[in-house]
């Protein structure tokens, strides 16, 4: 039931996306700060990072626009990603980050907030432009599904995720509460259906016998939770190990 209601979640908010676009957008945050203005996708990035300080990335797994539509193509192709080629998402992050720092200094730094920046009465396509730009994202996060495999944007591309991941090492650095996965190993029989079903490629067996479940990747989906029939992994609230 959890996972139905997770993945109705995900195909809602990819519904959606068409109206959302414009806050989830990585160039109108340098659009903005060229002019000023914290936009809205820049507010959402903020908060993002905040929410991962106590929930992790949870909101990749319940609420990420494309998650939807990553998740569809599993019945298509259900091929697992190489996990060893995630650093590749920082190669777009880094250079960036640096791109939004100049144009904030250059415009004299941020003068006001807009949060429907660039949006016609907060609904963002509303134009030719957008669409194209929408479809584009849309094509390019089924054909890497299709090409490097599940979730292949979360792991490659995404320019969310580093703000999620940022927050929760800052959360274990300072050991604040918040919600993860336990294991108990004991419990664990190496059926591996925790491993094969795992929506972005882990090998969650090996972290359950090592009862470390702390993974950057991990979108604390519940999926494993879910699908281990000896209850061998709990969501928790907690400090963690």
């Amino acid at each position: 039931m959890r996972q139905r209601i997770r993945k109705g979640i995900i195909l809602f908010t990819f519904l959606l996306l068409p109206a959302i676009f414009y806050y989830f957008s990585p160039y109108l945050i340098i659009m903005g700060a060229s002019e000023g203005i914290i936009s809205g996708s820049f507010i959402v990035f903020g908060v993002l990072f905040l929410t991962a300080l106590f929930l992790g990335r949870g909101f990749c797994a319940w609420f990420c626009p494309l998650a939807g539509i990553q998740e569809a193509s599993f019945l298509a192709r259900d091929k697992n990603v190489n996990n060893r080629y995630n650093w590749i998402r920082y190669i777009i992050w880094v250079p960036w980050i640096a791109i939004i720092i100049y144009m904030a200094i250059t415009a004299g730094g941020f003068q006001r907030v807009q949060f429907t920046y660039q949006t016609t009465f907060g609904f963002s396509i509303s134009d030719v432009y957008g669409l194209f730009m929408y479809l584009i994202v849309v094509i390019t996060t089924i054909i890497l599904s299709f090409a490097a495999g599940k979730r292949a944007l979360c792991h490659y591309v995404c320019w969310m995720s580093p703000f999620m991941i940022g927050g929760r090492k800052l959360r274990n650095l300072f050991k604040w509460p918040s919600l993860r996965l336990i294991a108990e190993k004991d419990k664990c029989i190496d059926c591996l259906t925790c491993t094969k079903n795992c929506p972005m490629s882990l090998d969650v067996n090996s972290m359950v016998k090592s009862s470390k479940m702390e993974n950057s990747e991990c979108i604390l989906c519940g999926t494993c939770v879910d699908k281990c029939k000896e209850g061998a992994i709990k969501y928790s609230f907690s400090k963690g190990n």
